[in-house]
């Protein structure tokens, strides 16, 4: 398995970027050849099931997920959703935190967005882990940057 993490501040309060991050279906909108099917009635919770279904004709997969944590962020503590992955060809975990920091001077932002994912793609040897985490931040961080610029809705 590969562990990545993506980070960004954003000017953003720390409720508009978690709706923003946690809004599956805009996901679907920002990985190319994804889309994004929401199992459960909303609103979205800890039991919540989606499936993140990636490919091209008949060649494609299913990343089956459900949240098994989900705090949205309150005055003073952080907000905090786990996702589990159920898949056969995509295991693992994801965990998206967002807390609320200082402003001032030489502040970039007021709200810190942290992405964390365990990633295991069946498919693939483990010899390539550490290009899957490369990539991994590079196609997650533009997700990140799309979603908190209000970009995939």
């Amino acid at each position: 398995m590969t562990v990545f993490r993506v980070e960004r501040r954003t000017a953003l309060p720390a409720e508009e970027a978690w709706r923003r991050v946690t809004d599956w279906p805009a996901h679907g909108r920002r990985v190319p050849l994804t889309r994004i099917l929401v199992r459960t009635p909303g609103p979205t919770g800890a039991g919540t099931v989606f499936v993140a279904r990636t490919g091209l004709g008949r060649v494609r997969f299913d990343d089956p997920m459900e949240v098994v944590r989900w705090e949205p962020p309150v005055p003073g503590s952080p907000g905090r959703c786990r996702l589990e992955k159920r898949g056969r060809a995509v295991r693992g975990w994801a965990e998206i935190e967002v807390t609320e920091t200082q402003t001032g001077a030489g502040s970039d932002g007021r709200t810190l967005v942290t992405w964390t994912e365990e990633l295991r793609l069946g498919f693939l040897p483990r010899f390539v882990d550490g290009v899957t985490a490369r990539t991994g931040r590079v196609v997650f961080g533009r997700v990140v940057d799309g979603l908190l610029r209000g970009q995939g809705r």
